[in-house]
């Protein structure tokens, strides 16, 4: 099955930002648009805007003046559905209400031939329950594009319940002949990006709930040591608190209140304020222009420690040995079965975050993940009240001396990066397990749909087979709520890893 000839007219009902965005991304593919909204008016201010923006692409050299002017003389407003009956592909982009997209379908149905393709971009509701109110559901399919949709590759093509194979197929293709990189994705709640993202701001959340550290400090460490391009409170702040609020329930809610999707009260108090984030001018953060900026935690100087001694090879976080020494710190390396940590002259130890705390045993202070610690330019540190004064100076000033800023928070186990990275190493794992779609496509969408500095999978790679599983174990154990409980698939995939080695622990 092949993609829509670009003789075929498309059409986009809904003209609002997300159904413009549609409708351009056909049109400078190279196919008729027609454009349908309920709202008289509106479909000819839609077609006039996506006109001005096809100006705007000329003066930035990105399309010529004889194709912006052969794509607004195939663009053409729609006054009535009856209009849309010789197209080969409607998008609808409508308000995220069931009644109303079934309602709309049901409509276009009766009018487009059954050879036409039917598809929604719907962000939060099933794709198999819209195509139910469908005489041939078969044809019918989950286009969901992001904001905004000619500058963001991702597609995720989304197939209901009872979606053909062909049509699925037909609109894969067609996304890719527009320039998009699609991913094919089965009907899950939040499909595969809204589902395997919660946890970034999930655990960002929970953090600051449970006052290991303050909003500017958390996204700093995402940010800075995550290798995340903004920090989930910044990050929902631009979405929006509401909107990023009303995906996470629409996911917990699909899932049956499963608690790893368990919505953020914190958040939900945010909203109820009214303070929405960036279209509120307040939110996580105060965007007044007279508002003071809020700064991250960042320690101050300390004296770097004499010399470490390393207990092992440290695992994900082995770089820093190199580090260390390329700092002119003595590293004193001693082999240790179980070993993965740094021993400070103080006798107090460092170790990378495990999903313990620091309380629970003597003078450790614990170092967050990072996705690349030679490029990171600040590291998290967590300790507890019992920690020896000097054995966090030492830790503090140890990195440091690697040109790090540091920032010291609660003893919060499995601190930011590291609990966030596994949990959303675990949902990908499931994901797969449950046929939701392949490890190349989560990868990918991860990385294109929410900007993340790499693939789940090629997280779980880098950091080892049993890492996640670990962590998640012993956080589980810390809070027995479920939230953490590592999924069967990692169970399994970890397990494989031991028993391919001979162990049988």
């Amino acid at each position: 099955m092949t993609a829509l000839d670009l003789s075929s007219p498309v059409a986009v009902v809904g003209t609002g930002t997300m159904g413009q965005g549609i409708a351009q991304v056909a049109l400078v593919a190279g196919h008729p648009v027609r454009l349908y909204d309920t709202a008289p008016g509106r479909a000819q201010a839609a077609a006039d805007a996506i006109g001005a923006r096809l100006d705007r692409l000329v003066v930035k050299d990105r399309l010529t003046g004889a194709d912006r002017d052969a794509a607004r003389a195939r663009l053409l407003p729609a006054e009535s559905l009856a209009e849309l009956a010789d197209c080969a592909l409607v998008v609808e982009a409508v308000l995220e209400r069931l009644d109303v997209k079934q309602e709309l379908l049901r409509e276009l149905e009766g009018v487009v031939d059954e050879d036409c393709l039917l598809a929604t971009n719907t962000s939060s509701l099933s794709v198999t329950a819209i195509g139910g109110a469908l005489a041939n559901p078969g044809r019918f399919v989950g286009l969901h594009f992001f904001n905004p949709a000619p500058l963001l590759p991702l597609v995720e093509v989304v197939s209901g319940f009872a979606t053909d194979v062909t049509s699925a197929t037909r609109a894969y293709e067609t996304a890719r002949a527009w320039g998009k990189t699609p991913v094919a994705c089965a009907d899950t709640p939040g499909f595969i990006v809204n589902r395997i993202a919660r946890p970034f701001y999930a655990e960002a959340f929970a953090v600051y709930e449970a006052q290991g550290a303050d909003p500017a400090t958390i996204d700093a460490v995402l940010r800075e040591c995550g290798g995340f391009k903004m920090g989930a409170f910044e990050l929902t702040d631009l979405i929006g608190q509401d909107v990023n609020e009303s995906v996470t329930h629409s996911v917990w809610q699909a899932f049956f209140h499963d608690v790893r999707f368990t919505p953020s009260l914190a958040q939900r108090r945010l909203v109820e304020s009214g303070r929405l984030g960036r279209k509120s001018g307040h939110g996580w953060y105060d965007y007044a222009e007279d508002a003071e900026r809020d700064e991250p935690h960042t320690a101050e100087k300390r004296q770097q420690p004499a010399y470490v001694v390393a207990e092992g090879d440290l695992g994900p976080a082995s770089e820093l040995l190199s580090l260390i020494r390329e700092a002119g710190i003595p590293v004193r390396e001693e082999e240790e079965d179980h070993g993965t940590r740094l021993v400070l002259p103080s006798g107090g130890q460092l170790a990378l975050a495990d999903g313990q705390t620091s309380v629970e045993f003597r003078d450790v202070v614990y170092f967050d993940l990072a996705v690349d610690y030679r490029r990171a330019t600040r590291i998290a540190l967590s300790a507890s009240q019992d920690t020896a004064p000097q054995t966090l100076t030492e830790a503090i000033g140890l990195f440091q001396a690697l040109g790090k800023d540091v920032s010291v928070i609660g003893d919060v186990p499995g601190m930011i990066v590291a609990r966030t990275v596994a949990r959303i190493v675990d949902l990908a794992h499931d994901a797969v397990a449950k046929g939701v779609a392949t490890v190349e496509d989560i990868d990918t969408a991860m990385r294109l749909g929410v900007n993340y500095p790499m693939g789940p999978f090629e997280w779980s790679r880098r950091l080892g087979r049993g890492w996640a599983y670990d962590l998640l174990d012993e956080l589980h154990v810390r809070e027995p709520s479920g939230r953490y409980a590592p999924s069967l698939a990692l169970y399994r995939h970890a397990y494989a890893s031991d028993k391919r080695e001979g162990s049988t622990s």
